[in-house]
């Protein structure tokens, strides 16, 4: 008998309905727990999919130097698949990110440089990029691999399509690299162009661990902007607030990003009837314990 290893259960998720944040309500929330991956988020599947290509292609083999600039989800999932695989892994991050993706990714063996919050992933993507050039390791570069929204179109959005029996009318899902709905976009317009998709970014000043509001030398080159409907800026404090109610109302703990793409999704549902609307909850709660996002004292 073949065994599996740890690898092979990245991705099919489960897809669970909200039953109290909605209300009374003709509408369908679905949300999609990408926290259940190995590795704790949504990340688990590009992580995967962006090294096994690579080797395919020849362009990486065991024992080499990958390097990564991350906000801490992707660099938890490829410090997994790089353990699991015999890669070295030097890992880029702002310092304000969360004690808990620092010491995960530790835990994994990767090796970790922190840039100043100022700096920020801008900063990261950087000097990423410069050690490439100077012979240090190989950059995957989620923000401008395809390999990133092509996991999501051969795994995310076929999943969707199939828990949600094909009544999905409406797809919500947080913007960081963008990968998770440029990939979801294309597959599921492809089984139903009516599907409208819906991407969430910060508010001007907000700090939503996992999504930005890119600069425009900064946008990921992965990004298609005709690929999103529209766009929704969300408020830190809002989506702070709906994270904690979906520990507390729903037995759903997640992060922030996720507390905002669900509700993104609540906004939607005041305006639409008979929907069956999915979020991505993109990873776990844990994460962010530290952060003091959680304490009684924030509800």
């Amino acid at each position: 008998m073949d065994f599996p290893t740890i690898d092979a259960y990245v991705g099919n998720t489960p897809m669970v309905r909200v039953q109290r944040l909605l209300g009374e309500s003709s509408n369908t929330l679905l949300l999609k727990l990408e926290g259940n991956n190995p590795a704790g988020s949504v990340k688990d599947r590009p992580a995967l999919a962006m090294i096994e290509s690579a080797e395919a292609r020849g362009d990486i083999a065991p024992g080499d130097r990958l390097i990564e600039a991350t906000s801490g989800n992707t660099g938890i999932a490829l410090a997994m698949v790089a353990a699991i695989k015999g890669y070295s892994l030097t890992l880029i991050m702002p310092d304000n990110s969360t004690a808990e993706r620092k010491a995960s990714m530790a835990a994994y063996g990767a090796k970790l440089i922190l840039v100043s919050k100022e700096q920020g992933m801008e900063g990261a993507r950087d000097l990423a990029l410069k050690m490439q050039a100077n012979g240090e390791g190989k950059v995957l570069d989620q923000f401008g691999n395809l390999d990133n929204p092509e996991a999501h179109y051969r795994t995310t959005g076929p999943e969707i399509w199939q828990q949600s029996h094909g009544r999905i009318s409406h797809f919500v899902s947080s913007m960081g690299t963008t990968g998770t709905i440029m990939g979801c976009s294309r597959y599921l317009k492809e089984q139903n162009p009516e599907v409208e998709i819906i991407g969430l970014q910060p508010e001007d000043g907000a700090s939503i661990p996992g999504i930005r509001r890119w600069p425009e030398a900064y946008l990921p080159a992965i990004y298609d902007a005709n690929r999103v409907d529209r766009i929704v800026s969300m408020s830190q404090n809002r989506a702070e607030q709906v994270m904690r109610a979906l520990a507390r109302e729903e037995g759903i703990f997640c992060g922030v990003s996720s507390g905002g793409a669900v509700a993104a999704a609540l906004e939607l549902s005041q305006s639409v009837e008979n929907a069956v609307i999915v979020a991505i909850i993109c990873d776990r709660g844990d994460r962010y314990l530290s952060s003091g996002l959680f304490d009684t004292a924030a509800l």
